[in-house]
């Protein structure tokens, strides 16, 4: 009786721990991701480029799904934060479409630096090259899946376009049910795009979906590799304003930050700040941009031996590096 009791327990045991290995749960784990140096990653051709001696780095947060002995090891982790499912996936999404969504704003965030810096160095947008960039896409309407972030639009119809706001008045020319179709380059190829204007995305009014800017007035590319989410926009800004303008931003330190950039340099409040502090504290940074919104939350993460900066503009950013930098120091916030 005795040894049949021993067996029912053990069998208990052992299927409790292949249950907690085996079945995944509704639960992610985020943890401090890779810490990457983006001025290497950004090239231009067209205008002099002087890069730095000291580094930009952004900051990522890795996230993997649970298991339950996985989320009492993650619960256990300091640095690891247990979140729902519905904290990362848009309902009903799937892991490639939350990849291909997050890659999508990345590639925008790249756009919204880009424009940003540009607008203070250069004549843009007024100086442009021909066509227009897709900057975003509105989800559900024709062009969402069709066409992405960074594409550029040659012509509509047969029409050249000679700037965003050519492309927008060709567009809305349009009636509604047209099909209009779009002669882009994507990713180094020349294609077309078909696409209808209609009612969509919760507008009155037919669309097609894209957000326009006008064309970049000298060749920008910047690769993120497999990085995706929008929260390196303000150390992309300030990665190639570093290496469009003379002297050293950086003023040779190790800079990290993190934060979704705006058209007009806001920069916006992102997730994941505190496992963002831990990975810049590992890659050896000096001192942490974080955006206002998320500022109380990166004290909270302890941030030993690093400067925490608190900043709601890319401005904000740019003055405290040219004061800090002449300074020769990065002053406490």
């Amino acid at each position: 009786m005795r040894t049949a009791r021993r067996i029912a327990i053990l069998a208990l045991v052992g299927g409790a721990l292949v249950v907690s290995t085996t079945v995944w749960l509704p639960l992610y784990s985020l943890g401090p991701g890779p810490a990457r140096d983006v001025e290497p990653l950004i090239h231009v051709s067209g205008h002099p480029a002087y890069p730095s001696q000291g580094r930009f780095v952004m900051t990522s947060v890795e996230f993997s799904q649970l298991t339950a002995l996985g989320a009492l090891l993650a619960w256990l982790d300091p640095n690891r934060a247990v979140v729902s499912r519905g904290e990362l996936f848009a309902p009903g999404e799937t892991s490639q479409q939350e990849r291909r969504r997050a890659i999508s704003q990345m590639d925008q965030s790249k756009l919204d630096a880009a424009y940003v810096v540009l607008s203070r160095l250069t004549g843009y947008p007024r100086e442009h090259d021909p066509g227009a960039l897709v900057e975003s896409v509105v989800p559900g309407c024709s062009a969402d899946g069709r066409l992405f972030p960074g594409d550029l639009i040659r012509a509509i119809d047969g029409t050249l376009v000679r700037g965003s706001a050519a492309a927008s008045r060709i567009i809305e020319s349009a009636p509604s049910g047209s099909r209009l179709t779009f002669d882009i380059t994507a990713g180094g190829r020349d294609q077309q795009v078909t696409l209808v204007r209609r009612p969509c995305g919760g507008e009155g009014k037919p669309l097609v979906g894209v957000s326009l800017i006008p064309d970049f007035p000298f060749e920008v590319r910047i690769q993120s590799g497999d990085v995706g989410g929008p929260s390196a926009g303000l150390m992309w800004a300030l990665g190639l304003y570093d290496l469009l303008t003379p002297g050293d931003l950086t003023g040779g330190r190790m800079i990290a930050g993190t934060g979704e950039i705006g058209l007009d340099g806001t920069v916006y409040p992102i997730g994941g700040i505190g496992q963002k502090v831990v990975a810049a504290e590992k890659a050896g940074a000096s001192v942490f941009l974080v955006p206002k919104g998320n500022y109380a939350d990166a004290r909270n993460a302890g941030a030993d031996g690093m400067t925490l900066v608190p900043v709601s503009s890319f401005q904000d950013a740019l003055d405290y590096l040219l004061s800090s930098r002449s300074r020769g120091a990065g002053a406490g916030a």
